[in-house]
């Protein structure tokens, strides 16, 4: 296995130094942590994006919940964005059923069009999992899916993110598994055995509450427990 990914929640520049600072792989840009993360404003962005090199994932949402709401005001979102310089990006909806809603993503994903982008914890709420993989398949640039496994987070979830990751590769388990939501260093190692390279973390960055920052030193905890359970996964296998 390659070495795992680390994605941070940023919320501002300062967020997004000490994530570097601190080993993340990448970020998740979003505002109003209170409603699960929303859409930031273009200076924001822009301030970010002048702030570091690490590659940045843009949230698409304007409201908590996971309806995709008024359409063209989200495609409107997208392009400013993108006249920033935004490249990659992450969005999800779900219809009244609890499907994806594919009138909403796909039209999402022509504004955004040559960009990869993240479908969010939308899976953790759909009627039917594998179904909702199989749907988006075609779809271009999906490369990842942040998921708990359930919509209670990652403890209840670990069985399901474990399923799933021994699918990789098969139709609609093309796109990388991303675990998040609820996500404890304790369950990294599990999850690193059983085929996840790639996790998410959000509260876990801000030990002092998401009034405060991102902390460089709680994420350099993550990235050196990251890096030593994949070497201790990597020695107890007996063809590495």
């Amino acid at each position: 296995m390659s070495r795992p990914m680390l994605e941070v929640i940023a919320l501002d520049p300062a967020d997004a130094v000490a994530a570097q600072a601190g080993g993340a792989d990448r970020l998740e840009l979003v505002t109003d942590i209170a409603a699960d993360g929303l859409t930031p404003s273009r200076e924001t962005f822009a301030a970010v994006r002048a702030a570091t090199d690490l590659p940045l994932r843009v949230m698409l949402r304007t409201a908590d919940g996971f309806a995709a709401g008024d359409v063209d005001a989200l495609c409107a979102l997208a392009e400013g964005l993108l006249a920033e310089g935004a490249d990659a990006f992450v969005l999800g909806f779900l219809d009244h059923e609890g499907r994806p809603d594919l009138v909403a993503v796909e039209m999402l994903i022509a504004v955004i069009e040559g960009c990869r982008w993240t479908f969010h914890r939308a899976v953790d709420r759909t009627v039917d999992r594998d179904a909702l993989r199989k749907e988006l398949a075609d779809l271009p640039g999906l490369d990842t899916y942040l998921t708990a496994g359930a919509p209670t987070g990652v403890d209840d979830g670990l069985p399901v993110l474990l399923a799933e990751a021994a699918q990789a590769g098969q139709p609609g388990y093309e796109p990388r598994l991303m675990a998040g939501g609820g996500l404890r260093l304790d369950h990294v190692p599990r999850l690193l055995a059983g085929g996840v390279d790639a996790f998410h973390i959000g509260g876990a960055a801000r030990p002092a509450g998401w009034d405060a920052p991102v902390s460089a030193d709680a994420v350099r905890i993550w990235r050196e427990e990251l890096e030593a359970a994949g070497g201790r996964g990597a020695a107890a296998r007996p063809d590495s």
